[in-house]
């Protein structure tokens, strides 16, 4: 009964608590939740009276829980299940950031993803929602160069960096997993909901809050303690100086992850706190995929290999977009559809790497079909 031990208790309890936490280090699953039903007392324990008027409701929220989650495709994994990462028990070791802290006591999926074997090899890229047009191009490319090495891109699915990263993961037909502060069955934001659906089918959807809870603001700060702990690293790629993502960073310096950040102009406030960190030495600067997969490899950026020419725009592409730019023509205008026919790609990623080529000014559209309209191997 362990499973269904822990799913009440996450139903009744604020995921995060650090009061749950403490409890969980000393009890059991079933102990706690027959204290908070009052069928069981703790010795010298007083169980906080939020947790009780919930559990008097109990039986009306699981069963709106499990059908929500039925509608939904949602999965329950718990610790000892083959999906559940052991590196979420390392948050049981540290001490509460802005109220939260401990291990989820279980997490709700959708998608067709397996959680275990894609955060084996993970890095989380975050950043500010309200990114400049530079922080949304280095966060697609990044996650791109990430995902081509192997390793699996995790966010939260917001707006800004958090989305340019997932996509920059499809550019590779890469899973990815999205974290959310709300129910794995909601889409937030909503104009996020293709994107959300699309982590599903390639990845997987994560959430410790159940079925159908909202996004409250606490929760997105007790989320991102999920992407630091679930991941190898994390990349900040800019953040204001009380932007959440440094939240994210923080989570993992405490966790001993690898940390790094993407500065930006030292003349952008939407970079100040990336800067901030590097400055403190709670962060290494990185400027490629290539120096992220040394960092998280525990080889260190300076110990790469440097290419004996200075890199033009075409070799800081993705490889999808540097194939794309293969399929067009000065001359001649072409439909996706005769683009990907071409290269051997999906109209989806071809439509994708147009999208960013578009943006760099190398090629530019007329009606619905593309001609290039700029060299990208040169200086």
């Amino acid at each position: 009964m362990t499973r269904q031990d822990r799913l009440g208790l996450s139903l009744v309890v604020e995921p995060g608590d650090p009061r749950l936490r403490n409890l969980l280090l000393t009890h059991q699953p079933s102990e706690i939740l027959a204290a908070i039903l009052g069928r069981h007392r703790l010795a010298e324990t007083r169980i906080p009276e939020a947790w009780t008027e919930r559990g008097r409701d109990l039986d009306r929220t699981a069963e709106t829980a499990a059908a929500r989650a039925k509608a939904a495709g949602l999965r329950w994994v718990t610790p000892g299940d083959k999906e559940w990462p052991a590196a979420l028990s390392d948050l049981d070791h540290l001490e509460p950031l802005h109220g939260a802290t401990g291990a989820p006591v279980g997490l709700w999926l959708r998608g067709v993803g397996h959680l275990a074997e894609m955060c084996e090899q993970s890095v989380a890229i975050v950043g500010a929602r309200d990114c400049t047009t530079y922080g949304a191009e280095c966060a697609s490319e990044l996650a791109a160069d990430c995902a081509d090495a192997g390793w699996t891109v995790i966010s939260g699915a917001a707006y800004g960096v958090d989305g340019c990263a997932h996509r920059g993961a499809f550019l590779m037909n890469a899973p990815t997993a999205g974290v959310l502060a709300c129910g794995a069955d909601l889409d937030y934001p909503k104009s996020h909901g293709a994107l959300i659906t699309r982590i599903a089918e390639v990845g997987v959807v994560i959430s410790e809050q159940a079925p159908g809870e909202k996004p409250l603001k606490n929760r997105f700060l007790s989320r991102n303690r999920i992407i630091a702990a679930l991941t190898q690293g994390t990349v900040v790629i800019e953040a204001a100086v009380r932007s959440g993502s440094l939240n994210t960073l923080n989570w993992a310096d405490q966790l001993g992850r690898t940390t790094m950040a993407l500065p930006g102009p030292v003349t952008s406030q939407q970079s100040a706190g990336v800067h901030a960190a590097l400055r403190a030495g709670k962060a290494v600067v990185v400027t490629s995929g290539r120096e992220i997969v040394a960092e998280l490899a525990g080889l260190g950026a300076g110990s790469e290999e440097q290419p004996s020419l200075p890199l033009t725009e075409f070799d800081r592409l993705p490889p999808a977009a540097r194939t794309t730019l293969d399929g067009l023509d000065w001359s001649t205008a072409r439909r996706v559809s005769e683009i990907a026919s071409a290269v051997r790609l999906s109209s989806r990623e071809v439509s994708a790497a147009l999208g960013l080529l578009e943006r760099r000014g190398l090629v530019i559209r007329a009606g619905a079909e593309w001609m290039l309209s700029r060299r990208a191997d040169v200086g």
